[in-house]
């Protein structure tokens, strides 16, 4: 590892990432599987929340909404932007996701968004585990890796797509979706893979 934490770089320029996060939607961050997210209200889980932006987004669809977000400037700011949404905000990060799984609770859908090549190669099977301990029978994980060069005082590591993939299968994940994005930001060399995952043992509500 490079000795940073994983979310070294974040609240030192929280004003910079609150700009930034909140200046796209959560329907043009997720347009390509918005199809995955479940459509009557269910039990989603984003972790890496940041800003709050797609949890308050989902709760005002009607979703019980839990924000992880390990670090406070972003929390904070969060808990400002969208006030009154309804969503519980929770001090937690992978990969053990610890104060999560303490409260037993389980998630119809778990959102990961620009958070996964955070993690290091051996911190990455560990966290992929904690991800579906915290999923019902039939929930889906969709989450975002990065690709490019890393910010200088960043934590951040490329993640292989194929390598996501089969770090889910061992954990009885079924690949539903695999797709590019490109940078929404237009930040020279930078590229994203969205990926969608189910779990077995039956359908989440209102997920299709």
């Amino acid at each position: 590892m490079n000795g940073l934490e994983s979310n070294a770089g974040y609240g030192e320029t929280a004003a910079e990432r609150v700009a930034q996060y909140e200046g796209v939607t959560f329907e043009q961050v997720h347009r390509e599987v918005l199809h995955l997210f479940p459509g009557q209200p269910s039990d989603i889980l984003d972790i890496g929340a940041g800003t709050g932006r797609d949890a308050a987004a989902l709760a005002a669809r009607g979703h019980r909404v839990v924000a992880a977000e390990p670090t406070a400037e972003l929390r904070r700011a969060g808990e400002r932007i969208h006030a009154g949404s309804g969503i519980r905000w929770v001090d937690d990060a992978l990969p053990e996701a610890a104060a999560l799984r303490a409260t037993g609770e389980r998630f119809d859908l778990i959102l990961l968004c620009a958070v996964w090549m955070h993690l290091a190669e051996q911190e990455r099977p560990p966290a992929m585990d904690a991800l579906t301990r915290l999923l019902k029978p039939g929930g889906r994980v969709v989450l975002s890796l990065r690709h490019g060069s890393v910010p200088p005082g960043r934590r951040m590591f490329a993640v292989p797509a194929d390598e996501t993939i089969a770090q889910a299968r061992a954990c009885g994940l079924d690949l539903l979706i695999r797709t590019p994005r490109p940078d929404l930001h237009d930040r020279p060399g930078v590229s994203w893979t969205v990926l969608g995952f189910a779990a077995a043992g039956g359908r989440s509500p209102g997920v299709r």
